[in-house]
């Protein structure tokens, strides 16, 4: 069974925007995990509007289930990581004004940077993985670099979802074949949702995780917070 990672950042957004603490962020990732999250996904970005670095350091003290931290590897990054030691990091190449996450690693590019990074990383134990369009070519290189991982960024298949799921998925199931060549576990993350995500996860081979913030936490305003864990869960159920 694929693993739910849920992805907090959310409740972060929403406990900012008056300035005090409510939501609670530990609170939340604890009632996630209390509701079937196999792990818990923050990802810290340099203006911290959303996580915040303290935030990453309170949960590492609680959390049980897989914990996961996204971001660009710029220095602070670095030693946020180096320090907590989560159970995996994610790679991923947003600029400091991005809204959200919108591309993946050009792996040949930027090789010999990632092979860098993540042999301090794996130095430590840290599971690593590499945010990364659907593109097969991609693959070995992020293998050469000494990855663990790649996380699809699935952005390009929740779009094409609607129009021809087939077409949609197609780019990303030639990747995860690949990966799987290279003995690469795949991840994914970017707008999977309970409308997507069944079809996209029994498609997949290798397909170990997925993060999953915006969609499911909108769909808990509605269904309630353990209710739509549960209906997430149950789209990760392979056939």
């Amino acid at each position: 069974m694929t693993i739910l990672s849920v992805n907090i950042n959310k409740i972060a957004t929403l406990r900012n925007s008056r300035g005090g603490d409510l939501p609670n962020v530990v609170d939340a990732a604890l009632n996630a995990e209390r509701f079937g999250a196999q792990g818990i996904t923050v990802h810290p970005r340099p203006d911290q509007r959303h996580i915040t670095y303290a935030d990453a350091y309170d949960l590492k003290k609680v959390l049980t289930t897989e914990f996961n931290i996204e971001g660009n590897p710029v220095e602070k990054f670095m030693e946020l990581v180096l320090d907590i030691v989560p159970a995996q990091v994610t790679l991923v190449p947003d600029a400091e004004d991005a809204i959200t996450s919108n591309c993946g690693w050009d792996t040949i590019k930027h090789k010999a940077f990632l092979t860098e990074i993540i042999a301090e990383f794996r130095a430590k134990g840290i599971r690593t993985s590499i945010f990364l369009d659907p593109n097969p070519a991609l693959v070995a290189h992020a293998a050469e670099c000494g990855a663990d991982r790649i996380e699809l960024y699935t952005e390009d298949y929740a779009v094409g979802y609607a129009k021809n799921r087939e077409q949609a998925i197609a780019s990303y199931l030639a990747t995860a074949i690949e990966a799987e060549k290279y003995g690469l576990g795949v991840n994914a993350g970017h707008d999977l949702s309970l409308e997507n995500l069944k079809y996209f996860n029994d498609i997949l081979p290798n397909l170990k995780e997925v993060s999953i913030g915006h969609a499911l936490i909108s769909d808990a305003l509605y269904l309630g917070f353990e209710n739509t864990i549960q209906l997430y869960r149950k789209e990760l159920i392979k056939l």
